[in-house]
């Protein structure tokens, strides 16, 4: 986890004053890790640090805050001793007020959290965006990115797809469908794509993306999987039967693609041990990029 600057500038526009809370360091058995963070508003909260007696103190802290010009605000919790949680770890956190004027214009983020630190030194984030502490001063880095996705699509197991993958916020996705009125609103990371024929818009995909093809026409999806084919991807899923699969296979074959070539799609996605409505695909597939490795057919 790490500085999400979008979504905090998002909040900041909508509620003008928030209290980010950030796990600044952990130790031993903790809800949640460094580099977690929730923001807190008023009446309102946006993200998790785990819950339980350590959230409740946390918000309550937070909104006290709010009512304050106060600096960054560390607050170290022994989850055992002081909440009687039985996870027994410590956690510490950082409470900072974020308005307009002092939102974070860029990635990396470095502020002191010591009024009494000397200036700042050569501060270089960790590679994976979680917050650095030196010299009473703290630096957050942007998050690694996984693979891009792009999503064809937007039906229901498309929309599942989205509403559990999006929030994550760890990959930018493409999501193409054929007309406006088909996409719902959608988050930050996601970029609705219109497309009245989905395959002409695949040459734009960056090469190393996953893909997820899962249109309301088989002929559409064909198509997907012939240009995917031509142009090289990481990953490629089809949403569909053994039947349709079956099918599709022949038909790529008499166009010149390899069976060698074919096989790198998966077909059908999803684990069918979970079912067949969109939300139990959705879990699957989700399972399936989480896990860093190409589609598989479970």
């Amino acid at each position: 986890m790490s500085l999400d600057l979008a979504a905090l500038t998002r909040a900041v526009a909508q509620h003008l004053r928030l209290v980010r809370v950030l796990v600044l360091k952990h130790a031993g058995s903790v809800p949640r890790e460094t580099g977690t963070s929730m923001l807190v508003t008023t009446n309102g909260l946006e993200g998790t640090i785990g819950g339980g007696r350590l959230e409740d103190e946390a918000i309550r802290a937070a909104r006290a805050l709010l009512a304050e010009d106060a600096a960054p605000r560390l607050q170290t919790y022994p989850l055992g001793p002081r909440l009687g949680q039985c996870c027994g770890g410590s956690v510490t956190l950082l409470y900072e007020v974020f308005t307009a004027q002092n939102l974070p214009s860029a990635l990396p983020y470095a502020r002191a959290i010591d009024p009494a630190a000397p200036p700042p030194p050569q501060l270089t984030p960790l590679p994976d965006g979680t917050p650095r502490i030196e010299a009473g001063w703290i630096i957050e880095g942007p998050p690694p990115q996984n693979r891009p996705l792009w999503l064809f699509g937007a039906g229901h197991v498309g929309r599942a797809i989205v509403s559990i993958l999006a929030p994550l916020n760890d990959r930018q996705i493409t999501w193409i469908d054929t007309s406006a009125d088909r996409f719902p609103d959608t988050p930050a990371n996601v970029t609705p794509l219109i497309a009245a024929d989905p395959a002409r818009v695949v040459p734009y995909a960056p090469a190393h993306a996953d893909h997820l093809i899962m249109t309301y026409s088989h002929d559409f999806d064909f198509a997907l999987c012939h240009a995917l084919l031509s142009h090289g991807f990481h990953s490629a899923g089809l949403i569909g039967s053994d039947t349709k699969w079956i099918r599709f296979q022949r038909r790529l074959a008499t166009l010149g693609h390899s069976d060698a070539q074919i096989q790198r799609i998966t077909c059908p996605i999803g684990d069918p041990a979970l079912g067949k409505p969109p939300q139990a695909i959705a879990i699957g597939v989700v399972y399936a990029l989480l896990k860093g490795k190409e589609l598989q057919s479970q």
